[in-house]
């Protein structure tokens, strides 16, 4: 950020110079142990984030089973995704994924650039494992592509259903995200 000190960012543009051959790095301990260290001459870390980031082909499937969430039906997110009823104004766009009119799954924009919106998703655990979510992220995807921005999908090395959805989307890992706070 604009306010990390100079010597600060010099260690870390130091390290980030060192991971750029490598862009599929899992979380190596030693490498992050690192970066929090060069962070904690600032501030105590208090949380730290990684996993891979993915772009979409360029060839989208057909999705039919999605529909766009707004303002005017945010209703359907309720019972399963209500949490993400305060987001339908700010992360658009939004779809979901239904049963019987009732929300499974959700995807929508939670980070955005002019150039770029990356995806946030979730699935009711009732509902995963039957391609709810990935009729939503593709869905979202297909919109955000025509809106004439780039759609990106990031998740934590941990999140094994996240990865595995990357996978059945055949997403392209293009590098990893860290977040240290």
């Amino acid at each position: 950020r604009y306010d990390v000190e100079l010597e600060t960012r010099s260690a870390l543009q130091s390290l980030l110079e060192a991971e750029l051959p490598d862009a599929y790095w899992a979380g190596s301990s030693t490498r992050l142990k690192q970066y929090e260290a060069a962070l904690a001459r600032s501030a105590p870390v208090q949380r730290t984030w990684a996993g891979p980031a993915f772009s979409f082909p360029r060839k989208l499937p057909a999705v039919s089973k999605a529909l766009p969430v707004t303002s005017r039906n945010s209703s359907i997110l309720q019972p399963f995704l209500g949490a993400w009823i305060q987001d339908v104004q700010s992360a658009q766009p939004m779809f979901a994924a239904t049963v019987d009119d009732i929300a499974v799954a959700v995807c929508c924009s939670v980070r955005r650039t002019g150039q770029a919106h990356e995806a946030g998703a979730e699935t009711a655990p009732s509902y995963r494992g039957r391609g709810y979510a990935g009729a939503a992220v593709t869905a979202w995807a297909t919109a955000v592509r025509a809106l004439g921005i780039v759609p990106l999908y990031s998740t934590s090395w941990s999140n094994e259903a996240s990865r595995a959805l990357a996978r059945k989307l055949t997403l392209r890992h293009f590098g990893s995200d860290l977040h240290i706070t």
